[in-house]
């Protein structure tokens, strides 16, 4: 082959070449600065804040579901709640009631997001998220006799109101057809509370107690204003002076519901579902 023909085709391929790194090079290159594919979002709403709660209307049913929550003076109701399980017999006759504790001992109101949002454990005891169960009713106690004592008084209420704010809005916007109640427990005893439980002076035991009806009596307040459902057994606990009656306590502690203050709770609670139609019978 003559030499000029040899260089023509040398030529010819070396173009071909060049042409096709070329063509790969700016394949590569616009792969790499190529815009990334916008996804869609999905975008979690914030509950509305609460002013005036308007609980929604439980269904006539066979079987209804209620879940506590709280500190130790839910607790002491028990796992099967059987002296309100005695009250709400004669009023539902034929009902049938899941009735669920998540009652922790020594727990304040800062711990009641997780029990709603997360599975807890307690006394052995795993539990599911409230929020991802089904029922009819949430009490949640006032879980005043575990106050925020960090905190300045006036601090610790604010935190609590804030508290009961973002989470009853939670509650109301996950369980829109489940109602909310309040529950305050008995009051706390200003001259003996703690005792046998906890070495105080006189003085002491006055102001400790005197701290935990404070939040107690804030959690009445929150739902008065707000308009939730409230049973208010804190105000049955008292006598005609405002001292806490004896009876109503565990004479080792002072702290904790004796029998008869388990009763009484437990009436309060099944009196206030059955006359005020909460749970249709």
């Amino acid at each position: 082959m003559p030499s000029s023909a040899r260089i023509t085709v040398y030529l010819f391929f070396l173009t071909i070449v060049a042409t096709s790194v070329f063509v790969s090079f700016k394949k590569h290159t616009s792969e790499q600065a190529a815009p990334p594919i916008s996804l869609p979002q999905t975008v979690t709403p914030t509950p509305t804040p609460i002013d005036i709660y308007s609980p929604p209307i439980i269904a006539t049913a066979s079987s209804y579901t209620i879940i506590f929550v709280g500190d130790s003076m839910t607790e002491a109701l028990g796992d099967n709640f059987d002296q309100l399980r005695k009250f709400l017999s004669p009023l539902y006759p034929g009902k049938e009631f899941g009735i669920f504790n998540y009652g922790y001992g020594s727990t304040s109101i800062l711990s009641l997001e997780r029990r709603l949002t997360q599975s807890t454990e307690y006394q052995g005891k795993t539990n599911q998220a409230i929020l991802d169960r089904y029922f009819d009713v949430l009490i949640i106690e006032s879980m005043g006799n575990n106050p925020l004592s960090e905190y300045p008084l006036d601090q610790g209420l604010s935190i609590q109101t804030q508290t009961l704010e973002r989470l009853v809005a939670l509650t109301a916007f996950s369980r829109p057809h489940s109602i909310i109640i309040f529950l305050s427990t008995i009051a706390p005893y200003q001259s003996l509370f703690g005792l046998g439980a906890v070495d105080l002076s006189p003085n002491q035991r006055n102001q400790w107690a005197n701290e935990r009806r404070s939040y107690i009596e804030n959690h009445i307040n929150f739902a008065k204003r707000h308009h939730f459902p409230l049973i208010n057994v804190y105000e049955k606990s008292l006598d005609a002076q405002g001292k806490a009656v004896t009876k109503y306590f565990d004479s080792s502690n002072y702290i904790h519901p004796s029998k008869l203050g388990v009763e009484l709770i437990s009436r309060e609670i099944a009196d206030y579902l059955y006359h005020n139609q909460i749970l249709p019978n």
